[in-house]
C-alpha cells in the first residue's frame, strides 16, 4: 500500500506535463503569427513591384 500512496503523490510528471502544453501553446502561437506575418509580406513586396514595374500609376 506505500508504493501505491508514494505514487498517488508523485507530481514530478505532471510539472513535465504542464510544461510540454506551454511549450506546445507557444509554438501555436509562434506559427499562427509567422502566417500572418508572411502574409502582410507579401502583399507589401507586390504592392512594391506593382510599383516599380508601373512608376506612373503609382502617383
Amino acid at each position: 500500500m506505500t508504493m501505491f500512496s508514494r505514487f498517488m503523490n508523485d507530481e514530478s510528471g505532471a510539472t513535465a506535463i504542464e510544461y510540454g502544453l506551454i511549450a506546445a501553446i507557444v509554438g501555436v502561437g509562434i506559427i499562427v503569427g509567422l502566417g500572418k506575418l508572411k502574409t502582410g509580406l507579401n502583399d507589401t513586396f507586390s504592392t512594391i513591384n506593382s510599383d516599380l514595374a508601373n512608376p506612373d500609376a503609382a502617383q
